[in-house]
Order: structure tokens, then sequence, then C-alpha cells
């Protein structure tokens, strides 16, 4: 929340230090909002399994994180079906466990810094804004103006074809913690 706050007040604010954030406390929160019934990665562990020894594994990692030893392991990947394309498939990710508690945080931090600078009108891969949401957003808009235009774009496989070393360039803009 003060992340979020720092940043909502100045839009040009940078964070110097932000690994003191994954923290015991931080990465159990994590490990509870994660679903267990999500597939298993490569290294087949459950969060019901990872869970058995909680205190120890993620004391074990804030550690690996600290002395940065921390090394995420491989991505299972799986094939799922495209949604209307018949025999068409995109890839899908599954990381290990750890990873995922490690990709909840990073997800909280980046959301804390990210969420207050952008505009309204955005909904892609937001809390608590979907699709749905931007459906109806467009149906106000369309009542109240006239519009003679409405253009509907789906940029294929974007996540997978993103310029890494641009994505890292825009972050280290306000994310000054290298770690």
């Amino acid at each position: 929340m003060r992340i979020a706050e720092l940043s909502r007040r100045d839009s040009r604010k940078q964070f110097n230090s932000l690994m003191h954030h994954y923290n015991v406390e931080s990465l159990r929160v994590c490990y509870q909002e994660l679903d267990g019934k999500k597939a298993l990665g490569a290294d087949g562990v459950s969060k019901e399994q990872y869970g058995e020894s909680l205190e120890a594994n993620v004391c074990d990692l804030v550690d690996r994180l600290r002395t940065m030893s921390y090394r995420p392991g491989p991505v299972r990947q799986v094939l799922i079906p495209k949604e209307g394309q018949a025999g068409a498939t995109r890839p899908l990710g599954i990381s290990n466990f750890e990873d995922k508690l490690i990709q909840k945080m990073t997800q909280k931090i980046l959301e804390s810094i990210y969420e207050p600078l952008f505009l309204d009108s955005s909904y892609g891969f937001r809390p608590g804004r979907g699709c749905h949401d931007a459906i109806q957003a467009l149906g106000r808009h369309l009542v109240r103006n006239e519009v003679q235009t409405v253009i509907d774009m789906d940029l294929s496989n974007f996540f997978g074809s993103v310029d890494h070393k641009l994505l890292q360039e825009m972050l280290s803009e306000k994310i000054k913690d290298r770690r």
C-alpha cells in the first residue's frame, strides 16, 4: 500500500530498494493466495506438498533471495487449444510452485508501482477489471459520443514476442533496484 501511495503521489517516483518486500511474511501471504488446484511445474511439487514444511521452505527461499543464489526452475510447457480455432494451440508455461510464489510477490510489487499510473480507460490484465468492463465502457462511450469507426485488434502472441530488452529498459525507469 505504501508503494502504491508513493507512486500515486509522484508519477516520476523511482524505487531504489524493493528486495526487502520478499520476506517470510509476504511470501506466506502469497502462499495463501495461490490456487492449489493449478497444474504442477516441472518439479512436480504441489501447494500442499510445499506447505507441509512451509516455514522452512519460505525461510530457505528468503535466504536464497538475500544471497542472490535463488534461480528459477525450468518452466514446463503445455500446448493448449485456441478457442474458436480448430486444431490451433498456444503454448502455456507452467512454473514450479516456489517460482509461482516469487512471481506472485513480483506481481504485487509491479501492480503497486504501476496501477496508480495507468489510465482509467485501460482494462487489459488489471486487477478488478476485465474485458466485460471494457465492453461496458465502450458501450457508454458510443451512446454519449458520435463515433464513425471502431477498430478491434488482437495482437497475436504479444507476450511471447515482446522485446524483453525494451521492457526491462521501461521498467528500469522507475525501478532502480537491479536485484
